[in-house]
């Protein structure tokens, strides 16, 4: 159910003037398992934040911790500048959204949206009151009397945001809050909510791991692997300046090839690649690298001289086109194009063609690592070029 925290009661420990939320080196151990560590980040009041990153990673875990439903084994969590590691979950005024919206069956929706107000002994009239302005809010014009059972996903969904708004929350945490609905209603919340939130301004934290889902809605992306902040930025700083090997993998469709790199460029079988940088390499030295280059960085035309690879495969992908081709000496690379794109011209299964890298992240192999494993092809998405 949604969590809605009463007005504050206890002394809370200030810290600091700032509104938002602070995170600082948070640590979760579950056994010999580390499921959140080392984590800190802060996030200013009113901004909507996606928690993004792969399933199993401790996102859920670091948003059930900032919510008091989960116990830290070290770190802090500050709320508009006080401390709230002493407090229960209700006295911290959090509006938690569950993944599977746990309503109350045996209750009508707007008995649902008034829970928390009525557990808070606000007066009848100022519940009424507050029920209707979160009805009109979230679109549930003649649903009131309804159950849940009675609801489509996406209704029961926005039921349960307007009950975990419904006490005037300073925190808005989302668990994955449109995993239970299909692909159309998933699209259309997501635009609702990005309207709530400009409507609201309440600072609001969801956890998802759909990559464009984040970088439509959100204002900033945590990218969180393996209970690590990999990075913190814009959507389009994650996708145009990777901090991490992982985080250029993770986002986006893209090809991954083992090469050697030397005064500003690296070898890759019949393939050249001009790198800007790479990270602790000494100039001039040969030295191995891992480049991870997006399937929108590339540029192929047939090769009337010999060519540097051969396609194998060319696959429309409604408004897109996916080019597969094995380069000599090196494997197999894969670009996408639009459907129109005149760098499709005279580009068919067996053709030998010319390639031309735009852009690309290397990052230096330790020793003893394995081969690159190619990325597996992911549905075509929205992206920020």
């Amino acid at each position: 159910m949604g969590i809605v925290i009463s007005r504050p009661g206890r002394a809370e420990r200030a810290v600091s003037a700032a509104p938002g939320i602070r995170v600082e080196r948070l640590t979760k151990r579950f056994g010999a398992f580390t499921a959140v560590d080392d984590v800190s980040f802060d996030i200013p009041a009113g901004e909507l934040v996606a928690m993004l990153g792969p399933s199993g990673g401790g996102k859920s875990t670091i948003l059930r911790i900032i919510a008091g439903l989960e116990q830290a084994d070290g770190g802090s969590v500050w709320l508009d500048g006080l401390g709230v590691d002493h407090l229960p979950p209700r006295e911290r005024r959090v509006g938690f959204v569950f993944q599977h919206y746990a309503l109350f069956r045996h209750m009508t929706v707007e008995e649902n949206i008034g829970y928390a107000l009525r557990v808070r002994r606000v007066g009848c009239a100022e519940r009424r009151e507050r029920v209707a302005e979160l009805v009109a809010l979230m679109g549930l014009h003649g649903l009131e009397r309804r159950y849940p059972s009675q609801l489509s996903g996406g209704q029961r969904q926005r039921v349960a945001l307007a009950r975990s708004l419904a006490a005037r929350p300073r925190l808005l945490l989302l668990d994955e809050p449109f995993a239970a609905v299909d692909a159309r209603v998933r699209e259309e919340l997501r635009h609702w909510l990005r309207r709530l939130h400009d409507e609201v301004h309440v600072t609001s934290i969801f956890v998802t791991h759909d990559q464009e889902e984040a970088f439509a809605l959100a204002d900033r992306v945590l990218l969180i692997h393996d209970g690590r902040l990999e990075q913190d930025g814009s959507p389009l700083e994650i996708l145009d300046d990777p901090a991490t090997e992982f985080v250029a993998r993770f986002i986006g469709d893209v090809n991954v090839l083992d090469g050697v790199v030397r005064a500003g460029e690296a070898t890759v079988g019949a393939l050249r690649v001009p790198v800007a940088r790479v990270t602790a390499v000494p100039p001039g030295e040969r030295v191995p690298v891992r480049l991870v280059i997006r399937s929108y960085d590339l540029k192929f035309w047939r090769a009337e001289d010999g060519g540097v690879a051969t396609v194998r495969r060319v696959i429309t992908l409604g408004d897109r086109v996916r080019v597969e081709a094995m380069v000599d000496q090196a494997g197999p690379l894969f670009a996408q194009f639009p459907r129109r794109s005149s760098l499709l011209h005279g580009v068919a299964p067996g053709v030998r063609i010319g390639i031309e890298v735009t852009a690309a992240r290397a990052y230096p192999l330790a020793p003893g690592a394995r081969p690159a494993v190619p990325v597996q092809h992911r549905e075509p998405r929205r992206t920020f070029a």
